[in-house]
């Protein structure tokens, strides 16, 4: 197997959309991508509250589309989707997305709108690891991906299940609907799976990740924003994330699912046959460790017991049956209510008004603003 090519470019907020154009220009996405496609630009919503390094950046999504728009790629479409305890509209408006969509007049679609895409049983051609397992009855994909170009916009970031994520968990969301986390306790094979059949149905696929606040701490939400000034992108997604494992800390091939992908010639997650190339080489790579540590909450906790620790063979009572409403509220209480009010909105504060970055995202808009001029404290709940 030849070398897989990721591209890194530093980056600073003064020059941050025409570095994803080098980016870009870098990696030669313009022969990556098929120009007849659609291309749908897939966000990263792991919380539709504002907080650093959880979701997508609205310069990650205007640096794309501006780029595109640019090189003559005029069919954009963002698409996105909801979890058991996320809001996609909501984390549009609260993290700047809309501004962009509005500016560059990029369409959105929802893969839980049948109005904008429908769910078909997919045969996937190439053996499965385990979703045919767990969607015995049939393994449901949106209809809408196929055919498409995708373009997933992934942060990086630590995970309180697979360590780390970047562009395979991207895929999670969008090609599985609410009941995905029936595979949390087989999340490393399930992200193999879904790499197999982005692979059999997409036209291309380019990961293009944003470490301009990178995340360190138990994610996908509860983290300690750390402002590391870096873009990436590949073709590759398992040589993309062996890069972002390596540069948070972990040995890539340590990771289940780049070794798992690995094995399975799905992509390159040994470092020596990956290419660095841009603002950082192979060796620089090899030789960064940012130290990043995943660690528990209270809510990921809870859920270690029944996925993966004595609880698990209870995990099929409390997760697929009407149980599960008692872990989503949960959940949602915690995240929204108990530690983003009093840990959560104090990290957020401290980003706005002390980092470059902070004050960019400002630029495109302050969805505190009514709250900065007196007339309402901020209730996580309101605007949604």
């Amino acid at each position: 197997m030849s070398k897989s090519i990721v591209a890194a470019v530093r980056t600073t907020p003064e020059t941050v959309l025409e570095d994803y154009a080098r980016l870009m220009d870098i990696v030669e996405y313009q022969n990556i991508l098929d120009p007849n496609a659609t291309t749908i630009l897939k966000n990263n919503i792991s919380w539709h509250m504002l907080y650093p390094s959880a979701n997508t950046t609205p310069w990650q999504i205007e640096g794309v589309a501006r780029k595109m728009r640019q090189d003559g790629f005029d069919d954009l479409v963002v698409v996105e989707n909801r979890t058991v305890v996320t809001k996609a509209k909501k984390g549009e408006k609260l993290n700047n997305f809309t501004p962009v969509h509005e500016k560059y007049d990029l369409p959105i679609k929802y893969n839980f709108n049948p109005g904008d895409m429908r769910w078909v049983v997919y045969e996937p051609k190439g053996e499965m690891l385990v979703l045919d397992k767990v969607f015995p009855k049939g393994i449901r994909i949106p209809d809408y991906f196929f055919g498409k170009n995708v373009v997933h916009l992934p942060t990086i970031k630590t995970h309180i299940y697979t360590d780390y994520t970047c562009a395979l968990k991207n895929a999670f969301g969008g090609l599985l609907d609410k009941s995905r986390h029936y595979t949390h306790s087989v999340i490393h094979e399930t992200l193999v799976d879904l790499l197999r059949i982005q692979k059999e149905i997409q036209a291309s696929t380019l990961a293009i990740a944003d470490g301009t606040t990178a995340g360190s701490g138990p994610g996908p939400r509860t983290m300690t924003p750390v402002v590391k000034n870096l873009l990436l992108a590949s073709n590759d997604q398992v040589a993309i994330d062996a890069v972002v494992a390596k540069l948070i800390g972990f040995d890539p091939m340590d990771i289940k699912c780049i070794r798992l992908a690995t094995e399975a010639g799905l992509g390159n997650g040994h470092l020596d046959e990956i290419e660095v190339i841009g603002d950082l080489d192979t060796s620089d790579v090899k030789k960064t460790n940012w130290d990043f540590v995943v660690g528990d909450n209270a809510a990921s906790k809870v859920g270690d017991l029944f996925w993966f620790g004595p609880l698990k063979p209870l995990a099929r009572l409390m997760f697929q049956t009407p149980m599960v409403n008692a872990f989503i509220m949960g959940s949602f209480i915690y995240h929204d209510y108990i530690w983003y009010p009093t840990q959560g909105r104090k990290v957020v504060d401290k980003w706005l008004e002390e980092t470059e970055w902070g004050r960019l995202f400002l630029s495109y808009g302050d969805p505190f603003a009514d709250e900065r001029k007196g007339l309402r404290r901020f209730i996580p709940g309101l605007g949604s």
